[in-house]
């Protein structure tokens, strides 16, 4: 197999980290990448403990900031493939096989999970209005169909790991990405994966008004570029 990393941000995650590892390794993903983002919380000594590589942030600089460590190292070290990956315990070890096979088989240079490509019963109704209609704004925006506009389960080839340029540190580098896709003409695809909603992920999640603020902040850029 080529050599394939999983990169994991992570921000005061103490109770779900090692797990999140854990499940990774016993499906013989070693390569594992956590970028403890200036967490409060006992998150980098938890993952250290699993041996896995973990690069610290000093201050909270957001979601985007610490992918885009995360990518780095793993280009570094000569990675062909690179899965980005939440450290809440909402993504499925299982969906990485059908994440990766695309790319490997260089059909496509990147892959997006997609809740809503099967039926899908789980994900609460607010959050789905907010994901589709953001699909319906990616469109307009940079032209890209979509089912599902925010999902952290992705697969991505080393050359389109290079191209991508995430410049946005917080939340609304998940749309960055979807412009560069489209700037760097990308070949990409999504695939159906399953997430799990507990009582956990869904509180270390998106508010609306946060999805509001993202939402805003990736239109004014859209509009100023």
């Amino acid at each position: 197999m080529k050599k394939l990393f999983v990169v994991i941000p992570a921000y005061n995650e103490e109770k779900s980290i090692s797990y999140v590892i854990k499940d990774l390794k016993k499906s013989n993903y070693n390569n594992i990448i956590v970028v403890d983002d200036g967490s409060k919380d006992k998150t980098f000594d938890i993952a250290e403990r699993e041996k896995v590589k973990v690069l610290k942030h000093i201050i909270n600089l957001g979601q985007g900031a610490a992918l885009k460590t995360a990518i780095d190292y793993a280009i570094d070290k000569g990675a062909e493939i690179i899965v980005t990956f939440d450290a809440d315990g909402q993504h499925r070890v299982q969906d990485i096989g059908k994440m990766i096979k695309p790319v490997m088989k260089r059909e496509f240079d990147i892959v997006l999970g997609s809740r809503f490509l099967k039926k899908n019963r789980n994900t609460p109704f607010i959050r789905k209005v907010f994901l589709k209609g953001g699909a319906i704004i990616i469109f307009l925006m940079y032209g890209i169909r979509l089912t599902d506009s925010h999902n952290g389960l992705r697969a991505m080839s080393r050359k389109a790991a290079q191209k991508i340029e995430i410049t946005s540190n917080g939340m609304e580098h998940a749309s960055e990405i979807l412009e560069q896709i489209k700037k760097k003409r990308l070949k990409y695809k999504e695939v159906p994966v399953n997430i799990r909603y507990t009582d956990y992920s869904i509180k270390r999640g998106q508010s609306t008004l946060n999805s509001f603020k993202i939402l805003f902040k990736m239109i004014i850029k859209w509009l100023t570029r």
